[in-house]
């Protein structure tokens, strides 16, 4: 037949089976691709989650499995030399092979995914672990091609070996960052947006969680990038968590003498009067307080107002505006704030002794 067709058209043999293959791949992808349309349409129509899993797994099985049948078709259909007839069913058999280990990998790859939509939290775990499963299944059937077309793999696997201990070596930094990386992920001890505070004193709200490294914005509005390994092995104070709402505690002192009841008094008025004017960031619950904390100074008494701040950042406007009206109220109530004075007490004996010793 195929003969036949030769004599009819009156084209060279080469051109034919150029035509003819190029035929049934261009008709297997078109049609493949028409399938895969209609699937997906009909998956956006479907309601039910479990429906739109398997709608989204079998949408990308048109164009691989009709590509395998043209090929197979073809191969049947032409008069193939032995040489050419094994070389096609190692080739069909090697793509058989590759869409067998992208089946499981598409189902993990969906799954993940579908974890992810229904747990946004999660999809910081979900993407590099989507990117980890495309990556090992590519490499298996990568492997299992090549073996199938008969190139012997012994030769990359002494170079890999080889290679790989110095790669690891070369990359050892960058491999710590990697898996410390998955580890901040996964753990998830602090999230973009919270604003943290490393014993190394580094501090920022977190921008991002990368692979290699985590990107902090302080107050000053710079960048800071900090190594994931040296995150994951931080002392991190994270002042996002349980809640943004803080505490924040302003020292106050006084002179000796003063009454402390009116002390007390006179900075909840204070602070009464700023939750009134509506000052940025101070929150009225938890109620204030005042105590006698840290108590007697060298010249001084100590008093501690301590008030709710709406985040970390607040406490610097609401400190100042706090430390203008307690200046403020003060002055008006005649109190004094101290100044650093010592008191300086001569032995009388030790001035006589040294009086008497000039005189001889």
């Amino acid at each position: 037949m195929v003969e036949h067709l030769i004599r009819t058209f009156q084209v060279p043999p080469g051109i034919f089976y150029i035509t003819f293959w190029g035929s049934l791949i261009a008709g297997s992808l078109l049609l493949g691709l028409a399938l895969n349309r209609i699937i997906h349409y009909w998956r956006k129509k479907l309601s039910n989650e479990w429906g739109q899993f398997v709608f989204s797994f079998l949408e990308s099985l048109p164009i691989p499995l009709l590509l395998i049948t043209s090929l197979y078709a073809g191969m049947e259909s032409l008069p193939l030399s032995p040489y050419y007839e094994h070389l096609w069913s190692k080739v069909i058999l090697a793509l058989v092979l590759l869409v067998l280990a992208y089946l499981p990998a598409k189902f993990v790859v969906l799954g993940l995914q579908r974890l992810g939509q229904r747990n946004p939290a999660m999809e910081r775990v979900t993407q590099p672990a989507t990117f980890i499963v495309r990556m090992l299944f590519a490499v298996l059937a990568a492997i299992i091609f090549l073996e199938n077309l008969g190139i012997s793999l012994t030769a990359v696997w002494t170079t890999l070996g080889v290679g790989s201990v110095a790669v690891a070596l070369a990359l050892q930094e960058t491999l710590t960052n990697l898996f410390s990386g998955l580890y901040l992920l996964a753990d998830r001890p602090v999230n973009p947006g919270d604003y943290i505070k490393l014993d190394s004193n580094q501090e920022g709200y977190v921008l991002r969680i990368g692979w290699r490294s985590t990107t902090l914005r302080t107050l000053q509005n710079n960048y800071v990038l900090v190594p994931n390994s040296t995150l994951a092995k931080a002392v991190i104070t994270n002042y996002s968590v349980p809640e943004t709402r803080m505490a924040y505690s302003l020292p106050v002192s006084v002179t000796y003498g003063t009454d402390a009841e009116r002390v007390e008094k006179a900075l909840l008025e204070v602070t009464r009067e700023a939750l009134t004017d509506g000052v940025e960031g101070l929150l009225a619950q938890p109620a204030p307080s005042v105590s006698l904390i840290s108590g007697f100074g060298e010249s001084s008494l100590n008093f501690t107002l301590s008030v709710q701040v709406r985040q970390f950042t607040d406490q610097y406007s609401v400190q100042s505006e706090l430390r203008k009206r307690i200046v403020k109220k003060f002055q008006e109530a005649g109190i004094t704030m101290p100044f650093p004075t010592r008191t300086l007490l001569l032995d009388k004996s030790q001035k006589d002794l040294r009086s008497g010793g000039s005189e001889n």
